[in-house]
């Protein structure tokens, strides 16, 4: 584990959780190194979470014969470089969003990546493995959508609205590679390419073509915590994108973390000749659909939203047992870390990979799409390819 911030915790929790959810697993994992910051976190983790030893020097777990898997949870800044040598070391690696700082980095990881064709290489993208949302998918792929017509993804957070709270390296463009678009952003245009993968049209039609931005800075400077001075914010707080995908479809992207009164706020919705989908994290036990081709009646007939009760029904080999219970945030993360295993397994057996999992592919299309939105907002008149 290089890192052991919130996130890194995060992913910890998922390794551990494995053998209490899924049976039978398809390969046991054990926390055996992590590298952090300082001394403190170090032993911090090694406490916490149980690992065998801890170091400042990410370099020490590379060259461990009994450490496969190299999670990447660092500020954004150092992605690209512990995956680079991750890859050259030849280690299974799942990286934090977003891949890298910019289009350039990504796509110098990709390179890398062919020359370590025996690796698995994933993203953590965890709202794929929200089961309301594997469904959405499914429902896609069976066509009820028919050809899309709009989309609105948004994903609202509050957590920046005081201008007291700190300067850290996520609003320092140089360590985070953008703001909102770039740490909100990531997810939910990752999440309109998943849902909209295989079902829309044909070919390529889910992709993003074009995007007009406007990202905005509103609180422009902010303290730092230790030494009290004001520093500029130069990331946005607000990202409001129209978007253009190539198959035709109309969508509007949102990210803020100036949203008040929201906590973790992402919705989805879908709507085309055939149907609607709708989805909102808020409320993320369910997902609602709308049936257009029912026919329309006095008094509304049967027409109308109807919710899906999906919950935990995560399918096998989920086995707690409890599909019934409400859903949590943790319980993305551990379906997706399942994922990623089960990768490696099949990876190492030559089996195939699931289609469906976040690849490194996928890092670098979101972040196009960012750098698109990024070069959009200077100068509002224009639309950006995306490429």
């Amino acid at each position: 584990m290089v890192g052991y911030g919130f996130i890194g915790k995060v992913h910890c929790h998922a390794h551990r959780s494995l053998p209490l959810f899924y049976d039978p697993l398809p390969a046991k994992t054990k926390l055996v190194g992590v590298c952090t910051a300082t001394p403190e976190s170090g032993e911090k983790a090694k406490s916490q979470a149980d690992f065998e030893f801890e170091t400042r020097d990410y370099h020490a777990l590379l060259s461990r014969d009994d450490i496969h898997l190299i999670h990447v949870c660092t500020p954004n800044a150092h992605h690209k470089q512990v995956v680079l040598d991750a890859l050259k070391a030849g280690k299974h690696i799942y990286c934090d969003k977003p891949l890298a700082l910019n289009v350039a980095e990504a796509e110098e990881i990709l390179l890398a990546s062919q020359s370590a064709p025996n690796t698995v290489r994933q993203m953590t993208f965890n709202y794929r493995f929200v089961p309301a949302l594997l469904r959405a998918r499914e429902l896609v792929e069976a066509g009820f959508l028919g050809d899309l017509f709009q989309f609105r993804a948004a994903y609202l957070h509050a957590g920046y609205i005081s201008p007291e709270r700190p300067h850290t390296w996520r609003l320092d463009h140089a360590q985070s590679g953008g703001g909102a678009i770039s740490d909100l952003g990531a997810h939910v245009i990752d999440l309109v390419r998943f849902l909209l993968a295989s079902g829309v049209n044909v070919g390529r039609a889910g992709e993003f073509e074009k995007v007009s931005a406007q990202l905005e800075t509103v609180i422009q400077e902010r303290k730092e915590a230790k030494t009290g001075l004001m520093r500029t914010v130069d990331v946005d707080d607000i990202a409001l994108v129209n978007c253009r995908l190539e198959g035709g479809a109309r969508g509007i992207l949102e990210a803020s973390r100036l949203s008040t009164g929201v906590q973790d706020e992402l919705r989805i919705e879908l709507h085309g000749t055939r149907g609607a989908i709708r989805f909102n994290l808020m409320e993320a036990d369910w997902l609602d659909i709308y049936d257009a081709t029912l026919p329309e009646a006095a008094l509304g007939g049967g027409r109308g939203f109807t919710r899906i009760e999906s919950v935990m029904r995560y399918p096998k080999p989920y086995s707690l047992g409890a599909t019934k219970n409400t859903v949590g945030w943790l319980n993305f993360h551990i379906a997706s870390m399942f994922d990623f295993v089960s990768n490696v397994a099949a990876k190492l057996e030559g089996r195939p990979l699931n289609p469906q999992s976040p690849t490194f592919e996928d890092g670098l299309r979101t972040q196009k799409v960012i750098s698109a939105c990024q070069a959009s907002s200077l100068d509002e008149s224009l639309w950006k390819i995306v490429r």
